[in-house]
């Protein structure tokens, strides 16, 4: 245990996920509970750089663990990618007598907070915060069961006009490297087929997967698309679709950013709250760039360039699965 760490410093950045503000709430009040000073970093490294900051107490964050989006702001920034503006934002720290780093954020922003450590010597844990669920190290990341859910909704309400107008509903989700979203969703709707960026699909077996259910007696289907398919948008593939089937009544629904927003589930919360304090107690362990995640119930820490580097992989019997209940 280590007394070092007196002034602890936590933003959010990247992309925001529900549950960001339940993980900082864990931040804030860990550092209270053991002695220790927080303060949050408005606006991720940017706001670093412009020296964004606010000292936060256990009552600054109360009411936000049940809403979504991140209270202290997130953004990307182009000037810290840049070793002059790496060397403002560690100069901003030295000035505040901020001691650690806390980064939420996904694989962009642990890449940010380990350049601040390999060049400044400024030590910091990650906490997983994003929806695309692809960040190795962890079972699930603080947004994705939010965003599985959302996105459910909405397809579950799709199916409805679907089956009301005999359509095929092309829908696609997020997940530009990683097809989590799109497979759970997809097994989760009874979609038809299911495409991801980490199967090498085909316009053939998808085709052929239409056929096959046209045969079988079905008048609609959903075909969900991960936004990151190797085989093009979504608009590409049901014009192809529409040229082979001309009389299929063909639409297209992209669910965009829907699914980054709206209060966290029961999990997200309980993950962020059980990440945040995982990473305070971590800084005062000594560990330093690691990230905090949960692997078969449990807190682990993984060094920061392995999470970068790795990603989850698809459970191949899911896959297994979809082919199964699509007939």
């Amino acid at each position: 245990m280590t007394d070092a760490i007196k002034r602890v410093g936590v933003m959010t950045s990247g992309g925001d996920a529900p549950g960001m503000n339940a993980a900082l709430r864990a931040v804030v009040r860990s550092c209270e509970y053991y002695g220790i000073e927080c303060v949050a970093i408005r606006g991720g490294y940017q706001g670093l750089i412009e020296e964004d900051l606010i000292t936060m107490g256990a009552r600054s964050v109360k009411n936000i663990i049940n809403r979504g989006g991140t209270v202290i702001k997130t953004a990307r920034s182009k000037e810290f990618r840049t070793e002059e503006g790496r060397v403002k934002a560690a100069k901003v720290l030295e000035k505040n007598k901020i001691d650690a780093l806390v980064v939420i954020g996904g694989d962009g922003s642990f890449t940010g907070g380990l350049k601040l450590y390999e060049e400044h010597n400024i030590p910091f844990i990650g906490v997983p915060g994003t929806i695309d669920n692809d960040i190795f190290g962890t079972d699930f990341t603080i947004g994705y069961d939010t965003a599985l859910n959302t996105a459910l909704q909405c397809i579950d309400k799709i199916r409805d006009t679907a089956t009301s107008h005999n359509r095929v509903f092309f829908v696609e989700v997020m997940g530009r490297d990683a097809g989590f979203i799109a497979l759970n969703t997809g097994i989760a709707s009874g979609a038809q087929d299911i495409l991801i960026p980490e199967q090498k699909d085909s316009l053939e077996s998808l085709f052929k997967s239409l056929e096959v259910s046209h045969k079988s007696g079905k008048t609609s289907s959903i075909v969900v698309v991960s936004e990151g398919e190797e085989l093009g948008g979504v608009y590409d593939l049901a014009k192809a679709t529409q040229e082979k089937f001309i009389d299929y009544d063909i639409r297209v629904t992209v669910l965009g950013h829907v699914q980054r927003g709206g209060d966290p589930s029961c999990a997200d919360r309980v993950l962020a709250s059980r990440l945040g304090v995982a990473a305070v107690e971590g800084l005062r362990e000594g560990r330093n760039a690691v990230m905090a995640g949960i692997r078969s119930g449990k807190v682990v820490y993984t060094p920061i360039a392995e999470a970068i580097k790795k990603h989850n992989e698809i459970d191949l019997e899911l896959i297994k699965i979809a082919e199964i209940l699509a007939i």
